[in-house]
């Protein structure tokens, strides 16, 4: 069978195991992994390909991402994240500006833009109420700060996924990331500030049923979180609260800068060393909770970031599938073909891929090793390729992104809602994104 057509098969048969059948996003991978081998005419290599890529993943992001998560929940737990969250709100003065940079502070440091929307949507929800902000407009703030620094911003987990795979320099995508990801944030938070002038009450019938029916665990983290303030008095410090965050970015950041391997910075900068050291700082911190709590929380986020692992090695199964079958220099030629500037091409791959199967950090995983092979007749240099393809992953978040549900549920919006709010949100930062890209490189390069 043609490369172009299993390719086709592949996304088809998401689509249908996750928005049909509601499959388990690793088994439905998994399952479209060996489906789409056996159609290559290649079942024993496909075995192969699938443990492979399996393991790959594995090994490049479960510390990464166990570590983030334990960070995020240690200091949500010990009130770290709301003194830090009320220090940018007092700094910022504007609501919805301070709830995008939470989300775009946060979203890194916790490997998980779906993490910190969950953490601070009380804070957007409570500022909301006091200032009398349409609770779709905090919302998106939020949500679209995060999501646009994770897609964009190393380390995030899907810029050292393409950044490894496509052999980029980390420097200059560092540099480059930043300068795109700042105005793509800015323009999420202008379309959430639009919403505003809206009159839209996120208050409605079927929010406040979809509330009280959501899931009986969200009553009981909140009755935790309450018998935990009250029960601890004391709260870190700043530096106590900051430093787990902090200390590993700036590690990572300078081993960036000073580029020399044979120090010990490289040990201490690599992300997944610098990340433990996060985990060790915020355990730290977290001593006002008593180490009981503390095993307790860590065994939560341990649980917590092994399904996300799970879905991201389904994601790496499915990538070296498709990069066995040649469906990735098919596709691409087969866009070249109607003269499309070679920018556009990583960008429609990936949106294509984030439409049907909903998954950012999966979309960045398959799109490199799809696109590898194209990477000389497209001419573009890695790290304009990888934000090219970052960008195509804001397309298009829809019924099967579970964050379009995690975001509707949480801000308590009907999906008409979620659709104007999350999904054109997203799909607006997408084309600024592109656009920033496609002019750094026409312009300087």
């Amino acid at each position: 069978m043609h490369p172009v057509l299993i390719f086709l098969f592949a996304l088809i048969a998401i689509l249908l195991f996750t928005a049909k059948f509601r499959l388990h996003p690793f088994l439905s991978l998994v399952l479209v992994s060996l489906l789409t081998g056996i159609l290559a005419g290649e079942p024993i290599r496909t075995i192969q390909a699938v443990t492979e890529g399996l393991g790959s993943v594995f090994s490049r992001f479960a510390i990464i991402i166990t570590s983030g998560s334990i960070i995020g929940l240690l200091l949500q737990k010990t009130g770290g994240m709301s003194l830090i969250a009320s220090d940018i709100t007092r700094f910022f003065k504007n609501p919805l500006l301070a709830l995008s940079f939470l989300g775009f502070l946060f979203s890194v440091p916790t490997m998980c833009y779906i993490l910190a929307y969950v953490i601070f949507i009380p804070i957007a929800k409570e500022l909301s109420s006091r200032l009398n902000y349409p609770p779709i407009s905090t919302a998106t703030a939020l949500a679209l700060g995060a999501v646009a620094s994770f897609n964009l911003v190393y380390p995030s987990p899907v810029i050292i996924s393409a950044a490894e795979e496509l052999s980029a320099n980390r420097d200059m995508l560092i540099l480059l990331g930043f300068l795109t990801t700042v105005p793509t944030s800015f323009s999420g938070y202008l379309y959430a500030r639009s919403l505003g002038k809206a009159e839209v009450s996120g208050m409605n019938e079927g929010g406040v049923i979809r509330e009280k029916t959501i899931v009986k665990e969200k009553k009981d983290l909140s009755q935790e979180n309450g018998a935990l303030q009250r029960t601890e008095n004391r709260k870190p410090g700043r530096f106590e609260a900051y430093a787990p965050i902090f200390i590993p970015l700036f590690l990572i950041l300078f081993e960036a800068v000073l580029n020399n391997p044979n120090t010990l910075f490289t040990f201490l900068g690599n992300p997944n060393v610098a990340l433990l050291i996060g985990v060790l700082l915020s355990i730290f911190s977290g001593r006002v909770l008593g180490l009981p709590m503390i095993r307790v929380q860590v065994e939560k986020a341990i649980k917590r970031s092994g399904v996300v692992l799970l879905d991201l090695c389904g994601g790496g199964a499915l990538g070296a599938t498709l990069a066995m079958t040649g469906a990735g220099e098919a596709l691409g030629k087969f866009f070249l073909q109607f003269n499309l500037p070679h920018i556009l091409v990583p960008f429609l791959v990936a949106a294509a891929l984030q439409t049907v199967q909903g998954s950012r950090v999966v979309t960045m995983l398959v799109a490199p090793s799809l696109l590898l092979p194209l990477v000389p007749e497209l001419g573009l240099p890695p790290e304009i390729l990888i934000l090219s393809m970052a960008s195509g992953t804001f397309m298009i978040s829809h019924v099967n992104d579970p964050f379009f549900w995690i975001f509707g549920e949480l801000a308590e919006l009907t999906p008409s809602e979620v659709f104007r709010s999350n999904t054109l949100g997203n799909a607006l930062m997408g084309v600024v994104s592109f656009l920033i890209v496609s002019g750094i490189y026409f312009f300087f390069y």
